[in-house]
């Protein structure tokens, strides 16, 4: 859903300062908003790297929203043409020249990709990500999710990087991939329920077929009493577990301020993932989430981890 910050727009008025200024304020309200647990991390950074990833996430928030607005009730062919345009913003905020008379993100966003040198490439990649659920979804293997959860995910996460600091450069890079992956999943499976009532299935189509299943069955509540429905959500719960495995050496890869932002988050994504294994069935009569509690206890641990 849009934001109801998302149509704000940056006063011709304001000096250069001033325009930057409320246009990181903007990106800091968006995101405690609309971000709950990636705005409980952040909060964990210093400036100016908080209010630098404030703009990151608002960006992928707001390209998010044009591609998965449903509120609106624009059509397909509305939010491409919505997202195209999107594209011709970005490129110009990438270069150096970001529009006075759109959303009040730009400021802020050319801002930070220059600052901390962001590659094009990666907002390219999450718009395409974007235009992907735009079209006919099809994921016939885990190919085709890995591809999606790359585009939609990783690529936030390499991002981060860049704003956090860090070493190892392609490896690096590859470790942010995978958590992002281990990210993605975690949500695909959160949202089983709220995605199948829009018509929607992430799971590759190849792995329900194993085991028994269709994309339909994923809607219906009775699914849970399915010993089929439980052993797929194993099988996809040590997927899941194995991305967040095979990252583990992401934290000590990048600068110790940023840290314990990288720790929490990863916390509470992967205790929604235990959380969904302890109950699999769960995840088709609500959304599963961690209390404020939790998260704040995260919190803690992740500053004295530092």
């Amino acid at each position: 859903m849009t934001s109801t910050l998302a149509n704000n727009t940056a006063s011709s008025d304001a000096s250069p300062t001033e325009l930057l200024q409320k246009s990181y304020d903007y990106c800091r309200e968006l995101t405690k908003q609309q971000a709950a647990n990636f705005y409980f991390g952040m909060k964990l950074l210093a400036e100016p790297k908080r209010s630098a990833m404030y703009a990151l996430y608002a960006y992928m928030r707001l390209v998010d929203d044009i591609a998965d607005d449903d509120a609106n009730e624009r059509t397909v062919d509305q939010r491409r043409a919505d997202l195209d345009h999107w594209e011709r913003l970005t490129t110009d905020a990438l270069d150096g020249a970001p529009p006075r008379d759109a959303s009040a993100i730009w400021p802020a966003f050319s801002d930070m990709v220059r600052t901390y040198k962001l590659p094009p490439q990666i907002f390219h990649d999450m718009i395409a990500g974007q235009r992907q659920d735009l079209e006919t979804l099809s994921i016939r293997t885990f190919d085709d999710l890995y591809k999606y959860c790359y585009r939609v995910a990783s690529v936030v996460g390499m991002a981060s990087l860049y704003v956090w600091g860090f070493e190892g450069d392609e490896e690096t890079l590859r470790l942010s991939a995978d958590r992002g992956i281990a990210f993605q999943l975690t949500n695909v499976l959160r949202d089983l329920r709220e995605d199948s009532s829009k018509g929607r299935c992430y799971l590759p189509e190849d792995e329900l077929a194993r085991f028994g299943l269709t994309p339909q069955q994923l809607a219906n509540p009775a699914t849970v009493a399915s010993k089929n429905f439980l052993e797929l959500m194993r099988f996809q719960i040590e997927r899941a577990r194995s991305y967040y495995e095979k990252s583990a050496p992401l934290e000590s890869r990048i600068n110790a301020d940023s840290r314990p932002t990288l720790i929490a988050m990863t916390a509470i994504y992967r205790g929604i993932l235990e959380k969904i294994a302890a109950n699999p069935g769960k995840v088709l009569s609500h959304r599963v989430r961690l209390s404020t509690l939790s998260k704040l206890l995260i919190g803690w641990r992740a500053m004295r981890a530092k």
